[in-house]
């Protein structure tokens, strides 16, 4: 075999410069039956013959090929390791070594997932949305540094398919709650709702994929879409490119959007009103992919008039029934909440609300307390409302001085709780002082506690004066009497007659 540079040579001393080939071989050492083959082949590079071995294995491909596709389909718990399938080999007369069989089963593999990719390039036909016609919806997931602690969010993504304005959200979770106020932010975000919205097949919406394009959709989607007006088209399990807009934005905005965010945030909603106002200022840098001369936030005022008007928001709560303790807790999601002591072992509707838990009893709203997203797999949290437990204390005064609620009681009320609990019925003054803030405004009732303790005069009865003061309750009206209650003499104010009632006491 000669080299490529020997060809190169031979080909232009007798091709262009018409060297004989005795004179060829001279120079190049090489036969002049050598130098010929390659003339008269006509090739421009050397070619090595392609060298096969006989293998040991040859016998047994077919045998090691069908246990390797079978292994691919079969449940990871029950696949067979390489060295099984070597074994099960030479059970069948195979007399080579394992690595023979490994080094197939690699090359084997590797072939496989090029087939793979070769089958998944496919060609798309380009798609085109009237303005307002559409927006398409997916999640995704991100790092933020959050509160102090790195944290894994789950980040709701819109994208109006003509104009091309986006919306990023952040939550905790994937939950319907949250998709249902992702949507309220977004359509409010906006400024308007498209006729179309197109999703994959995510659980929160879909309860069941079925033939075709039917879906189960879940009940309490299907009542935001139609709160909306907007059509929900699900895209074919596996087709994301039926959303490619979407999915191409979520690739886009780990760059545009992730990239740029700040060391950390506060809190989750401090985190959302930065991406709120880092989608807005992208609207009006980017350049829409089709109209290069305008930038998406120009595309968007001309779509913004074809987009239905956007509603009140969704109330979008995800309600559960749930019992209340003797302590009158109630538990949801590995945490609890306190609810008023009437409605303790009855039950109540709890709704979720992406920031906060409502309980609901007999049609009206009972309590609300902010939600606690526990992400860990502890014990959980108990969040207590001290005013829930007020007619507990009212019949047991004595449960104040060491009942849990009450230590989350504000300054004020906890300074006089002290100062109190050193008297003799303390505990059952301060149960009347705290009761209180059921007829009266809380603050008020507490400014009355903190101007009782700086006047050193911490007491019940002063409380309610200051109290009386700080509300600016008018005095009684004067009764008027009848005329068969009218005094026949009225009384002259006379301060002589006090003298004279000393002078006839200390006579006596």
């Amino acid at each position: 075999m000669i080299k490529m540079d020997v060809l190169s040579l031979i080909r232009r001393w007798h091709l262009r410069e018409k060297m004989p080939i005795r004179e060829i071989s001279r120079r190049t050492k090489l036969s002049r039956n050598t130098i010929t083959k390659y003339l008269v082949s006509g090739e421009v590079e050397p070619k090595y013959p392609e060298r096969r071995s006989p293998s040991q294995l040859d016998p047994y491909t077919e045998q090691l090929r069908a246990m390797l596709c079978r292994n691919q389909s079969t449940p990871r718990k029950q696949k067979i390791s390489v060295r099984e399938m070597h074994v099960r080999l030479v059970a069948m007369g195979y007399p080579g070594s394992y690595n023979r069989v490994a080094a197939f089963a690699r090359g084997w593999r590797r072939a496989e997932h090029e087939r793979l990719l070769t089958a998944s390039r496919k060609a798309f036909v380009p798609l085109v949305f009237a303005p307002g016609e559409a927006f398409q919806f997916d999640w995704s997931e991100d790092w933020v540094r959050v509160g102090g602690e790195k944290v894994k969010l789950q980040v709701a993504q819109f994208k109006l398919s003509h104009s091309r304005a986006f919306v990023l959200r952040a939550y905790w979770k994937q939950c319907h709650e949250m998709l249902f106020d992702a949507h309220n932010q977004a359509f409010a975000l906006f400024g308007g709702v498209p006729r179309r919205g197109i999703y994959d097949n995510m659980k929160t919406a879909v309860d069941k994929v079925r033939e075709g394009k039917r879906r189960d959709v879940n009940a309490r989607f299907t009542a935001m879409v139609s709160h909306y007006l907007f059509a929900a088209d699900f895209c074919n399990p596996a087709s994301g490119w039926e959303k490619g807009q979407i999915e191409k934005n979520v690739q886009d905005s780990r760059r545009r959007v992730w990239n740029a965010v700040p060391q950390h945030f506060k809190c989750l909603d401090e985190l959302n009103t930065w991406l709120e106002q880092r989608c807005k200022r992208l609207w009006q840098e980017l350049r829409h992919p089709e109209q290069r001369r305008r930038t998406i936030a120009e595309v968007l005022q001309d779509e913004l008039p074809t987009l239905m008007p956007v509603p009140v928001p969704f109330d979008g709560f995800i309600e559960q029934t749930k019992r209340v303790t003797p302590t009158c807790l109630v538990h949801v999601e590995r945490n609890r909440y306190s609810v008023p002591a009437s409605f303790a072992g009855r039950t109540v509707s709890v709704r979720l609300y992406p920031g906060r838990v409502v309980f609901v009893a007999e049609g009206q709203q009972i309590a609300e307390h902010v939600r606690c997203i526990n992400r860990s797999h502890d014990a959980g949290r108990t969040l207590y409302d001290w005013r829930h437990y007020l007619s507990v204390v009212q019949r047991k005064p004595g449960a104040l001085r060491n009942g849990a609620p009450f230590l989350e009681l504000p300054d004020g009320f906890r300074t006089l709780q002290q100062q109190l609990l050193q008297r003799a019925g303390g505990d059952k003054e301060m149960v009347e002082i705290l009761a209180l803030v059921l007829r009266h405004d809380e603050q008020a009732v507490l400014t009355a506690v903190e101007l009782a303790l700086e006047s050193g005069a911490a007491n019940k009865q002063h409380i309610l004066n200051l109290l009386s003061r700080l509300l600016g309750q008018a005095p009684p009206a004067p009764v008027d009497a009848p005329p068969a209650l009218a005094l026949q003499v009225e009384p002259v104010a006379d301060m002589a007659r006090y003298d004279h009632l000393r002078r006839t006491r200390h006579a006596s």
